[in-house]
């Protein structure tokens, strides 16, 4: 009887029930996921994410394979699979760092949705920056918001970089961003992250993903990452549009924490166990009120303390 080989390597595509996995010489191979990981009780739609580190037994005569472990992840990135969902899906792993495509106008990508989105890296402990895209189509009210916006997140401890696509706008500090690392790109449908990839790496020439998009817009499907490699050096995790953002495993004591301008007021809070609603002696709302904290950002920290509460209760 045939031995079959173990082989190790790096999930780089998702397409529901077969993977594809980059083993160290830079060949693909697909896989199927061994039965037993659907019933271990993962309470995730994807038990395998773009970015994982595989062991996957090789079937020479099909050139095909079966993945019989996971290893460890470092990190990743997990949302609700829907809004009314329980489940919740990995988008990816393994990563060095976060790049969040947003833009102010067509499509406008709220501050609750980037606040969601920050609270989830925060939480990973995974270095984050803001892209604010399509600068070229900005008018003057939308730059005043910008400015806002950067001064609020670059005080808060984010990196902020202003793009356009169109007009080549800083592209080249977009490339050297993502120089040498393991990079998952995410934000709304037609923010513009297709195209910002092709304009720092014309070869990878990602409309595919702008159809598919396309047809996943509206549905509540899962949607798959896709890995690729820079020419410049690194890689990127490609994700399709996300409409909304639903956070995963936190409390509401914790969620001050994610916050990193809360964080550092809270050890003056008079309670340890303050969530900086209506607690008497709270630094983080004195530091609200005297405009040191953003307004918005703690517009959005309640909305997303409610939400917390919610879920609490439904479930």
């Amino acid at each position: 009887m045939e031995q079959k080989k173990v082989q190790t390597g790096r999930v780089v595509r998702s397409t529901g029930s077969w993977y594809s996995v980059k083993v160290e010489n830079g060949e693909i191979v697909k896989c199927r996921l061994k039965g037993k990981f659907r019933i271990e009780g993962i309470r995730t739609t994807n038990p395998v994410a773009v970015g994982d580190i595989v062991d996957f037994l090789l079937d020479e005569k099909t050139n095909t394979g079966v993945i019989t472990k996971i290893h460890e992840r470092v990190n990743y990135i997990i949302r609700k699979a829907t809004k009314l969902s329980k489940a919740a899906h990995i988008i990816a792993s393994n990563i060095d760092q976060v790049i969040l495509i947003v833009s102010i106008v067509k499509p406008r990508t709220s501050t609750g949705f980037i606040d969601r989105f920050l609270v989830t890296t925060e939480a990973y402990h995974i270095p984050t920056t803001i892209v604010f895209n399509k600068v070229d189509i900005y008018e003057d009210e939308h730059k005043k918001l910008l400015d806002e916006y950067i001064k609020v997140y670059e005080k808060a401890g984010y990196g902020c970089l202003v793009t356009s696509a169109k007009e080549k706008i800083n592209t080249d500090k977009f490339k050297e961003l993502l120089k040498d690392k393991i990079s998952l790109l995410s934000g709304h449908s037609g923010v513009g992250k297709s195209a910002l990839i092709n304009a720092i790496d014309p070869k990878l020439n990602l409309k595919e993903g702008e159809i598919s998009k396309y047809h996943e817009k509206g549905k509540h499907t899962t949607t798959f990452a896709e890995m690729f490699d820079l020419d410049f050096g690194g890689n990127i995790i490609d994700t399709p549009g996300i409409k909304e953002f639903g956070l995963v495993g936190f409390d509401k004591y914790e969620l001050g924490h994610r916050f990193p301008e809360f964080r550092e007021r809270m050890p003056e809070c008079r309670f340890n166990n303050c969530i900086h609603v209506a607690e008497p002696g709270c630094a983080v709302r004195k530091a609200v009120e005297e405009g040191e904290i953003s307004g918005f950002r703690y517009k959005n920290y309640l909305n997303i303390l409610k939400d917390l509460e919610e879920s609490r209760r439904n479930s």
